[in-house]
């Protein structure tokens, strides 16, 4: 039964990616997973483009586990080579936007639902979730299907650890900042230039270190990522708007970290958002010690996924490799799906 679970996951990959899927534009890759878990005798459910279902024998009285991978992609970038749609084998690498991040954890996770979802008497109940608008944090994405579900004892998040185990996550925090000053003809020396206020802040920025150090993500990093002010070479700036990119660890919160930073500065600190913060499991987490049971290693992820939507302990697992996400001519190895759903059944099995 795993051998033909992993040809038609590798098949439905190749469907996948010769879908265009962009963030808001998932409504082809929606329905093509629609199609496959009805064809595999699936009963489920349509939200937006989010595609979820409950385990044949669900139990109310039981915990719930989630399963969750993505089937939105970025665009292609200028650097492809190859037809980021054509979705070809060669030699053992299946090439295409969105095989690696995260359409094999996807069809890998899609596999294993299938293999434990008409098998009786489970300790936990499983809900499969494909969801949409994850690249760009959409609200059509998890967030809005999250109330549609049972409550979620934990989570497997699906995106490309090499089926490590990635039992934290850094949450994002991105700051709009604005230095006021006031205009003056840059001749006469007039005016307070915004510009200078900025530096400071920056320079406070640039120098901090954050008091408290996680365990498995190590430090809070923050970085001045896009400055913009002035309008002419002779004008005084009044405004100098500058952006914060802050990876926030399990040891502060979001607002935590906001309100260390607006304490700090002299300047208008305006958070884009606070829901995406960070998320971790416990290592002694029952679904943990079973991948490390079988030779899996744990570790911290500096990358955001859908995990930051989530309230629950949650763990990022997934075939293929993080450093091949977003990259030009994007593949994962037919091996590393192969592999994947293999692990992610052990891993399974061993609570189930």
């Amino acid at each position: 039964m795993i051998q033909k679970l992993q040809s038609n996951a590798i098949t439905l990959l190749k469907k996948l990616i010769r879908i265009p899927s962009f963030s808001e534009e998932e409504s082809g890759t929606s329905q093509l997973i629609k199609e496959f878990l009805e064809s595999n005798h699936v009963d489920l459910e349509v939200s937006d483009y989010n595609v979820y279902a409950k385990n044949k024998y669900f139990d109310k009285a039981k915990p719930t586990i989630l399963l969750n991978s993505h089937h939105d992609t970025v665009k292609p970038n200028k650097g492809y080579t190859r037809d980021p749609y054509n979705a070809e084998i060669i030699d053992g690498k299946l090439f295409g936007l969105g095989s690696n991040d995260a359409g094999g954890c996807l069809v890998s996770l899609i596999a294993t639902f299938i293999y434990f979802y008409d098998k009786p008497d489970l300790n936990y109940n499983l809900v499969l979730l494909a969801s949409a608008e994850e690249e760009n944090s959409g609200d059509k994405g998890i967030r809005s299907v999250i109330p549609l579900l049972p409550k979620i004892e934990f989570a497997i998040i699906g995106e490309p650890t090499q089926m490590h185990l990635a039992i934290a996550e850094k949450g994002l925090l991105v700051l709009d900042c604005y230095a006021h000053g006031q205009p003056g003809h840059a001749a006469h020396g007039l005016g307070d230039n915004a510009i200078y206020k900025a530096m400071e802040a920056i320079q406070w920025m640039s120098s901090y270190k954050f008091e408290k150090k996680s365990e498995v993500l190590g430090e809070v990093r923050m970085t001045v990522t896009q400055v913009d002010a002035g309008s002419q070479h002779n004008v005084i700036p009044a405004v100098c708007h500058f952006v914060v990119d802050i990876r926030v660890t399990d040891a502060y919160t979001n607002q935590e970290v906001l309100d260390i930073v607006k304490k700090h500065v002299e300047v208008e600190v305006k958070p884009r958002s606070l829901k995406l913060n960070s998320s971790s499991i416990p290592k002694n987490h029952d679904i943990v010690q079973s991948g490390i049971g079988l030779g899996r290693e744990t570790y911290g992820s500096p990358t955001l996924s859908d995990q930051s939507n989530l309230s629950c302990p949650s763990l990022k697992l997934g075939p293929g490799d993080s450093h091949r996400s977003h990259m030009a001519d994007e593949y994962i190895y037919v091996s590393e799906i192969e592999e994947g759903i293999e692990l992610y059944i052990e891993i399974l099995e061993k609570i189930l």
